[in-house]
């Protein structure tokens, strides 16, 4: 059994979550002082490339392993692709168990659930809009008026490109999309 800890500031501590995967019987650990928010965490990381087929990963709660639900899940099959078992010992999961399996299968398929619920409202809240005349997504930087002075300067050779972008506060790939496009 592998253990990985994680706490999010420096003003948080590792014991609590390093004494009970000791506890739990785990031989190494890995730990992260990081946010779960963020995609790189190297204790995280090192621990994956650790684990071996028959292996199982301990974490002392789920949210010290994964960024989002979506991320969780990933891990976690990604782990049972490989052979590797996962262990959240303040929920009590445990996937190398048919109940902890199926626990997590229907875990999964709630988020899946969430994530279809969450497309569908999207599409009807922009088929709605487009029905009031709307085109959803972002307001256009550059009108046509703005395009046509761009333009104007940018033939005048003697303006670098970065003080005409400046002018018309927009970046230059923005700049270059309009003019170009």
């Amino acid at each position: 059994m592998i253990g990985y800890a994680r706490v999010s500031t420096q003003d948080q501590h590792l014991e609590l979550q390093k004494d009970a995967l000791s506890e739990a019987g785990c031989k190494r650990l890995y730990e992260d002082m990081a946010s779960g928010a963020k995609a790189s965490r190297p204790g995280l990381d090192e621990a994956l490339q650790y684990l071996r087929e028959g292996d199982t990963l301990v974490v002392w709660k789920l949210d010290r392993l994964g960024r989002s639900l979506k991320h969780l899940i990933e891990v976690v099959t990604e782990l049972s692709e490989r052979g590797i078992g996962f262990r959240s010992l303040q929920e009590n999961i445990d996937t190398t168990t048919p109940g902890g399996k199926l626990f997590f299968h229907v875990f999964g398929a709630l988020a899946e659930f969430e994530r279809e619920i969450i497309r569908e409202r999207t599409n009807a809240g922009l088929s709605a809009a487009r029905a009031r005349g709307g085109k959803g997504g972002r307001p256009k930087v550059m009108d046509e008026k703005k395009i046509e002075r761009a333009k104007k300067l940018l033939a005048d050779h003697s303006i670098p490109i970065d003080e005409v972008c400046a002018m018309l506060n927009v970046s230059r790939p923005t700049l270059y999309r309009y003019v170009n496009g």
